[in-house]
């Protein structure tokens, strides 16, 4: 049992070694490989982003406000993080690269609502 807990709780903070990882992962699936990440990291200093990229070095920062959110809505925060590695703007192309992934708009509407709740307005990448 301590085992399948520890487990859980990895899967809820992961550390960068794993969302480094899971970027590469999601790369795979969802981008054919395509976003290449160097580094994949907590960071926190982001109070108004969930996530940033610099696509240069290809080095992605998430947001430590979402340690201990569901795994999905971190994905997402990473998906959205490495099509930006792809595509520097949020045009029609980026949009229907983050589509892709499966749970993006219910991941994107708990990131609003959880933004709502806490500081009365949605808060963006």
């Amino acid at each position: 049992m301590l085992d399948r807990l520890a487990a859980k709780e990895q899967r809820r903070r992961p550390s960068d070694d794993d969302l480094l990882d899971r970027a590469v992962d999601l790369s795979a699936r969802y981008l054919g490989g395509e976003a290449r990440p160097s580094s994949v990291r907590w960071v926190e200093n982001q109070q108004h982003r969930w996530g940033s990229c610099t696509p240069d070095h290809g080095t992605i920062r998430i947001s430590t406000r979402l340690r201990g959110m569901p795994s999905w809505v971190v994905d997402y925060v990473i998906m959205h993080e490495l099509v930006h590695l792809l595509v520097p703007s949020h045009g029609a192309r980026f949009w229907a690269l983050v589509e892709r992934y499966p749970k993006a708009e219910r991941a994107r509407g708990f990131l609003e609502g959880f933004s709502t709740a806490a500081h009365g307005s949605a808060e963006g990448f």
